[in-house]
């Protein structure tokens, strides 16, 4: 198959209290997600939201093109920004500093696993270097995940930054959004078998793409007016029966 070169990426802007997809962009190979996510966000409405973006959208073109949009960032940071992770990890894993940032645990058990969540912020980043350079840096924080289960338990932790001021309940908020859209790509391979697609025209596979979310979101939007507890694939399995009950 000489025209299928490699698999196409899609990046998705998700709106994660609904759970609604509402726009996407197309691009070949992963290196050019970065700087397709600022021309989703540059055509996108998103005064007075706020964003939130994995890892490798943690760039400071993004968070100005954030801000210059009317939005507020919430980013996740990892080793690619190698010396804004370790500033920002040593300061949290200071135990007197860490009992002086806003902190708010839960405790989640589901089966057999406990999950405890703990969100700890601060906007003291005076000592923050090079801080200047990402727009509107306001506060840095970091969430430590621990699951529990029969086989033991696990300890992760995850740091952000911020322009807006957070409250450590916030950031949890923000951080378990940034899973919504990890949720919407697996409700896609579950439902649709998207990653086993082997449709080669890239027109075709983005007209799917947006198909198969278009489906999902009106899933969801009866789900969200009807109160429904029923899971996605009973009220999909409706619909393609035709049946009255959930038009």
């Amino acid at each position: 198959m000489d025209s299928y070169d490699k698999p196409l990426h899609i990046i998705s802007a998700h709106i994660a209290e609904l759970g609604l997809t509402i726009g996407q962009k197309a691009v070949e190979g992963k290196s050019n997600e970065i700087p397709a996510v600022r021309d989703l966000i540059n055509l996108l409405d998103i005064s007075g939201c706020v964003i939130v973006a994995d890892a490798l959208n943690c760039q400071k073109k993004t968070a100005k093109a954030i801000i210059e949009r009317g939005g507020d960032y919430v980013l996740q940071v990892k080793d690619n920004q190698e010396t804004l992770k370790k500033d920002i990890e040593d300061y949290v894993q200071d135990t007197d500093l860490q009992g002086s940032m806003d902190t708010v645990a839960t405790c989640e058990k589901n089966r057999d696993r406990i999950e405890r969540r703990t969100a700890y912020v601060t906007s003291d980043i005076d000592w923050l270097s090079g801080k200047e350079e990402w727009e509107n840096l306001t506060s840095i924080g970091a969430i430590n995940t621990q699951f529990t289960d029969k086989k033991g338990t696990t300890n992760e932790w995850h740091y952000y930054i911020s322009s807006r001021q957070l409250t450590a309940e916030e950031l949890l908020k923000y951080g378990r959004n940034e899973w919504s859209v990890e949720s919407m790509h697996w409700l896609l391979e579950v439902h649709f078998s998207e990653d086993s697609c082997r449709v080669v025209d890239s027109n075709i596979q983005q007209n799917l793409n947006m198909i198969r979310k278009m489906a999902l979101n009106s899933v969801r939007d009866y789900k969200n007016r009807t109160n429904s507890k029923r899971p996605f694939s009973k009220i999909m399995f409706d619909c393609l029966l035709g049946c009255k009950t959930i038009l």
